[in-house]
């Protein structure tokens, strides 16, 4: 299972990249295969702040319909427009190309709340 140690990660199986005041997200190796096939992404909260574990958008699977919880409070600033066409890249690259949403971080102290690489691994028993 891919856990990228540079990552931070939640509970509820996103990924966060922080670069400055920049946070990138997405959703885990691990959820995206408890999820099989990703047939839709839906983010309509483009240019919303909203509050830590706020849903931001769904992910629907072959077999089922999943909220996507933010991870840190911010301001939705990017969406990845490709999903629109290819969400298939979720499952492919799940900490690339299959990157979600750009937040810019309105309380940086939320980010010691995030699971390490380590944290993570033992959440899911990894």
């Amino acid at each position: 299972m891919n856990i990228p140690a540079e990552l931070k990660y939640t509970k509820d199986h996103e990924w966060v990249k922080i670069d400055g005041d920049i946070a990138t997200v997405g959703i885990t190796d691990f959820a995206q295969k408890e999820l099989g096939d990703i047939v839709y992404v839906e983010v309509e909260t483009l240019d919303q702040t909203l509050a830590k574990d706020e849903v931001f958008g769904t992910v629907e699977a072959v077999k089922t319909v999943s909220d996507l919880f933010l991870p840190l409070s911010g301001e939705i600033i990017e969406f990845n427009d490709a999903l629109e066409t290819t969400p298939e890249s979720v499952n492919a690259d799940a900490y690339g190309a299959g990157w979600m949403v750009k937040v810019k971080i309105s309380d940086a102290s939320e980010v010691s709340e995030l699971l390490s690489s380590e944290q993570y691994k033992e959440l899911i028993g990894a």
